[in-house]
Formats: C-alpha cells, sequence, structure tokens
C-alpha cells in the first residue's frame, strides 16, 4: 500500500482523529487526510506525532492536507 487518503473535511473532532487512527492501522507507507479547520488539524498532527510519525502540512485554499509518514 503506497498512500492512503482520508478525507475528514466537514467532520468535527474527534471524527477526524477517529479516522487518522484507524488508517494508521493500515500501515501504509504514507497518508494524506485531509481536513478544513484549524481544531482538526492540530488534533490529527498530535494524534499522529504520538504515534511516532513524521507530519507536515500544506494549506489548499480553506483547505489542509496532512501529509503523514
Amino acid at each position: 500500500m503506497a498512500k492512503i487518503t482520508v478525507d475528514a473535511r466537514g467532520l468535527s473532532c474527534p471524527q477526524p482523529v477517529v479516522l487518522t487512527m484507524e488508517a494508521l492501522k493500515q500501515n501504509a507507507e504514507a497518508y494524506e487526510i485531509l481536513v478544513d479547520n484549524q481544531t482538526a488539524l492540530n488534533n490529527v498532527s498530535r494524534f499522529a506525532k504520538n504515534a511516532g510519525k513524521t507530519v507536515s502540512f500544506t494549506e489548499s485554499g480553506d483547505d489542509y492536507i496532512i501529509e503523514v509518514k
């Protein structure tokens, strides 16, 4: 599995974190998490870092693309 994309736009926390948690169980090489608010960005990033992953993000219009490896 090369990359898994999780579209969590329009969802409130903790749903983006829960979806990210489920995705990380699949042991892919990389993950792309799409969110549309700062709170979800912060919470998903913190969760992924606590899980030992490397996290970066970019802004795309009103959305954030979180890259997790």
